[in-house]
């Protein structure tokens, strides 16, 4: 199992085999990544990370930021030299092997599907909420799942199998859909911007860090690290640039401008807004009526932010609409609801590109054999990938359809560190193993930096909630169970090492 490496040459012969057409540059990659990053994450975990970190979160969202900054040099260096389909799990089994391979691959899979499932019903949210303002209600059994009295969320459902289509028809015209509504949201965050900032009072930041890095002594999950575990679903979906290599043109340039780009515009914004947030209305935690802690998510906040709310402002730690709720605070309440428009128009490009990314990961695990070749089926017409998209999307529009979300996002993470800390792992591997084959990107300073990724990666896992460290395990066991059932005697590289014996 740890013996089967495909080398380099043969991943790109195999690619070039059964390739996928070249139509993204670099500008279009850079807006497919700020188009998977900016999403749910700025428009709806402002709100917890300002109850877990106060005015800290701005350092959460630098922290966050930081760890997936040097991940995505780790990933240009070894994406500049495989520009194929297929991210930290092409990577992995060029260095260390089918079975790692099979596992990153397999952590990939949980994160898109579920982060694709959880924008799906935050969606849903927004657009049943738009409804309501325009005094259309729909029946509640349509809009929930069963875990909330319903019986099947419709909206969710019907969202994710629209953007299935699309991505079925071509890449290029899911590139074009998503450049309009990457330009909606960073439209939306400017106004923000631009209108908090001016307005920003000192006195707001005051104290900065009410629950210290660690949660000062309160345990993992507040503070501003725990706050970074967190939000760092605001900053996954930069990795789906690399998972789309084999459809760029001169991916050696354009993928590494993609990666960087996107991330680096994406922090900016973060930050400005998160400023821009804090100043205006504040953002200190809320605590119980006796002074106690109270945790994101829970019955009790719940319940105390509805006092708080009959006779002041509802605090930024309350909202589940945080960004509208700052500009409705300040007296803009029109624009608010504007704010809250583009993010219900600009969330299914996040679903659009997870799908996208999910795809492409079975899609190249189908081509090694590690999963059913007939995944790997190009469309004769529209040149993707058809079939896995179908599968892909009926899957992802049932956990949206059917399942809660509450908790989706740190279990989406968890599989993303794990990922992001393979491939901070494979760089460092190659420039022993390998250190003369060409590297049209380099890491700098790379004994220094993909040592932090990995390390920044383990940090941030071990301060996710307890549920979602765990799944990352039995997820993990579930997927060996798969691997030996097929993968293992199905493996083209497996197959192949085979016949070699007994030649």
């Amino acid at each position: 199992m740890f013996q089967r490496i495909k080398p380099l040459d043969a991943i790109i012969a195999t690619a070039e085999k059964k390739s996928l057409h070249r139509s993204l540059g670099a500008l279009q990659l850079t807006l497919l990544g700020v188009g998977a990053i900016i999403g749910t994450g700025i428009f709806v975990l402002t709100s917890e990370a300002a109850q877990k970190a106060g005015p800290g979160m701005i350092w959460a969202f630098v922290i966050a930021a930081v760890v997936c900054g040097v991940a995505a040099l780790c990933y240009s260096e070894i994406a500049s030299m495989v520009p194929v389909s297929g991210s930290a799990y092409t990577y992995t089994y060029a260095v260390m092997g089918e079975l790692l391979a099979w596992m990153v691959g397999w952590a990939l899979i949980l994160e898109y599907a579920v982060a694709a499932s959880a924008v799906s019903v935050g969606w849903s949210g927004y657009f049943v909420g738009l409804l309501g303002s325009w005094g259309i209600s729909l029946p509640q059994a349509l809009v929930v799942g069963p875990y909330a009295g319903g019986i099947i969320n419709l909206p969710a459902l019907v969202v994710t199998l629209v953007v299935t289509l699309l991505l079925m028809v071509g890449t290029r015209e899911s590139a074009r859909v998503n450049a309009v509504l990457v330009v909606v949201k960073v439209t939306a965050l400017t106004v923000f911007v631009g209108l908090t900032l001016p307005v920003v009072k000192g006195a707001n930041f005051h104290p900065f860090m009410p629950h210290g890095w660690f949660g000062d002594g309160h345990g993992a999950g507040l503070g501003a690290v725990g706050a970074a575990a967190s939000i760092f679903f605001a900053y996954v979906g930069f990795d789906a640039v690399s998972t789309a290599a084999e459809e760029t043109r001169n991916p050696q340039r354009n993928v590494p401008i993609g990666l960087l780009g996107s991330l680096a515009i994406c922090t900016i914004f973060y930050v400005l807004v998160a400023a821009g947030a804090i100043g205006t209305i504040g953002a200190q935690p809320v605590v119980g009526a006796h002074g106690e802690l109270l945790i994101p998510a829970s019955p009790e906040l719940t319940a105390r932010c509805k006092e708080i709310a009959a006779v002041a402002i509802e605090p930024l730690g309350c909202s589940h609409e945080a960004l509208a709720h700052v500009l409705r605070a300040i007296g803009w309440e029109r624009v608010g609801d504007l704010i809250g428009l583009a993010a219900f128009l600009a969330l299914p490009s996040v679903i659009l590109i997870l799908v996208f990314a999910q795809t492409r990961i079975f899609f190249v695990m189908a081509r090694d054999g590690l999963l059913p070749e007939r995944l790997a089926t190009i469309h004769p017409r529209w040149k993707t990938p058809h079939e896995v998209t179908t599968i892909t999307g009926c899957v992802v529009a049932c956990f949206a359809a059917f399942l809660p979300v509450g908790q989706l996002a740190a279990i989406s993470n968890s599989g993303t560190l794990f990922a992001f800390f393979m491939v901070a792992i494979a760089v460092l591997i190659l420039r022993v193993t390998q250190p003369a084959r060409p590297r049209p990107f380099r890491t700098p300073f790379v004994w220094a930096l993909a040592p932090v990724a990995a390390v920044g990666c383990l940090g941030l896992y071990f301060n996710l909630p307890f549920e979602a460290k765990m799944v990352l395990p039995v997820w993990g066991g579930i997927g060996l169970v798969a691997y030996f059932s097929y993968g293992y005697h199905n493996s083209h590289l497996g197959q192949a090492a085979k016949l070699a014996q007994k030649g």
